[in-house]
C-alpha cells in the first residue's frame, strides 16, 4: 500500500515538472515585441537618428527591432509592429511629403488587415531640421496627430534634464553641422524608452 501511494506521488510529480517545463519553453517561445523604426532621409541627418534611436531599442530584451527607409517598408511588417517610430526631416514647417506617405501607408494596412488601426499599439516621432526654429514641434505634432487618430498610443521622449519631450530632434546646422553626440545619446535614451515602454504595454495587454 505504502509503495503503490510513493508511486502515485512520484508520477504526479514528474507531471507537475513536466507542465512547469511546458511552460517555460512556451513562454521562452513566445513572440517578441516588434517595433519598427521607418525614417526619411534626404541628406543622412534622419538616418543617422533613426540609427541610434535603434542602438537604445536594441538594449531592451525581447524585441525585435526592423530599421527601414519609409518606401522600403511592407504592409506586413507595418501590420506586424508592436510599437512604430517614425523619423522625418522638418521641410517648410511641416514634417517631410515621404513621411506623410507612410502615416497614409500606415492606415491603409492596418485598415485591410481588418485591426482596429493603432488600438493597442505604440508610436513615437522624432526629426531633424537645419536651424532652431525651422517647425520642429509643428512637424511632430502633426505626425503625432495622425498617429492618435488611428488609435495609436503615443511615447514621448525625456530630455537629459529629465523633461519629457515630443520626442527627439537634432539641428544639423550647428558648428561643426550634422548630428551631434548630445543628440545621439537623446536618440538612444528615447530608443531605450520606447522599447521598454512598448514592451510593458503589450505585456499588460496580454494579461
Amino acid at each position: 500500500m505504502e509503495y503503490a501511494r510513493l508511486a502515485t506521488m512520484t508520477r504526479l510529480i514528474s507531471r507537475v515538472l513536466a507542465c512547469a517545463l511546458l511552460t517555460a519553453v512556451a513562454a521562452g517561445a513566445a513572440t517578441p515585441v516588434r517595433i519598427l523604426i521607418a525614417y526619411h532621409s534626404r541628406t543622412g541627418n534622419t538616418e543617422k537618428v533613426a540609427a541610434a534611436v535603434r542602438e537604445g531599442a536594441a538594449s531592451v530584451t525581447e524585441v525585435e527591432i526592423v530599421l527601414r527607409k519609409v518606401d522600403e517598408v511592407t504592409s506586413d511588417e507595418i501590420v506586424k509592429a508592436d510599437g512604430i517610430v517614425l523619423g522625418t526631416p522638418v521641410e517648410w514647417g511641416n514634417l517631410s511629403a515621404e513621411a506623410k506617405r507612410f502615416l497614409d501607408r500606415v492606415g491603409e494596412a492596418l485598415g485591410k488587415a481588418g485591426t482596429n488601426y493603432g488600438e493597442g499599439r505604440m508610436a513615437a516621432v522624432f526629426c531633424t531640421a537645419g536651424g532652431p526654429s525651422n517647425g520642429q514641434e509643428m512637424a511632430r505634432m502633426a505626425a503625432i496627430a495622425a498617429f492618435l487618430a488611428m488609435r495609436f498610443v503615443i511615447v514621448g521622449g525625456v530630455n537629459d534634464e529629465g523633461f519629457g519631450s515630443l520626442g527627439p530632434q537634432a539641428v544639423t546646422a550647428g558648428k561643426p553641422p550634422g548630428v551631434n553626440d548630445r543628440d545621439r545619446a537623446d536618440a538612444r535614451r528615447f530608443g531605450e524608452r520606447f522599447a521598454r515602454l512598448t514592451r510593458q504595454w503589450r505585456a499588460g495587454a496580454a494579461r
